[in-house]
């Protein structure tokens, strides 16, 4: 059974959508997730210099940042490790990135992985591999 969503930052929490919403839409549904009781994460290959708005770290239970872990994605084991944060093993996880070879890390350390393409077919896989509704 699924219990985190965690997400890449770069081309998938700031892809703006197709439909011109107010906020972007993986914004919305690491909210619904959230309230819904799923745990959140984002995981990001940025330095440590970085830190993630302050929208995001009011709906976010985990943030690890490469440049801070000293990993990086696709090693296995920084999927490993944000389980671990979770509290939670990596095959109750989905992964959600731009880029398949970090698709493929995932994958490997036993997390659902979804291939960001597009907003809308992003939403569609998340909301049937997580039962829940995540969209206004």
């Amino acid at each position: 059974m699924l219990k985190a969503l965690v997400l890449d930052y770069g081309g998938v929490l700031t892809d703006p959508g197709e439909d011109n919403p107010a906020e972007p839409p993986l914004l919305t549904a690491l909210r619904k997730a959230r309230q819904q009781g799923l745990k959140t994460a984002l995981l990001s290959n940025a330095d440590g210099w970085w830190q993630p708005p302050a929208q995001l770290t009011a709906v976010l239970d985990v943030t690890v940042l490469s440049g801070e872990v000293g990993l990086a994605k696709p090693d296995v084991e920084i999927y490993e490790l944000t389980a671990r944060k979770l509290d939670l093993a990596p095959s109750q996880c989905v992964f959600v990135d731009d880029l398949a070879v970090n698709i493929r890390g995932a994958a490997e350390a036993g997390m659902v992985g979804v291939h960001h393409r597009s907003t809308r077919s992003t939403l569609e896989e998340l909301e049937i591999l997580l039962a829940i509704a995540l969209r206004d």
